[in-house]
């Protein structure tokens, strides 16, 4: 899994988004889940609900711009 440049994780291994794209593919076409995510330290992404994304799932996270 990759984050993007721009990713508020500064060196930290579990973080919280608020406002997160989590995306299945390079090219940006797959997304797996918009909104608030938590990154685990083991790699798995928890989504709202109780749900968890695999880091073999997950190509990259970015944050999305404010307009």
């Amino acid at each position: 899994m990759v984050f993007a440049s721009d990713s508020p994780f500064g060196g930290r291994f579990e973080q919280t988004i608020d406002d997160a794209v989590v995306y299945g593919d390079a090219e940006m076409e797959s997304v797996l889940h918009e909104g608030p995510v938590r990154v685990l330290v083991n790699g798995w992404v928890e989504v709202p609900g109780g749900r968890y994304l695999s880091p073999h799932a997950v190509h990259h996270i970015g944050t999305r711009v404010s307009e």
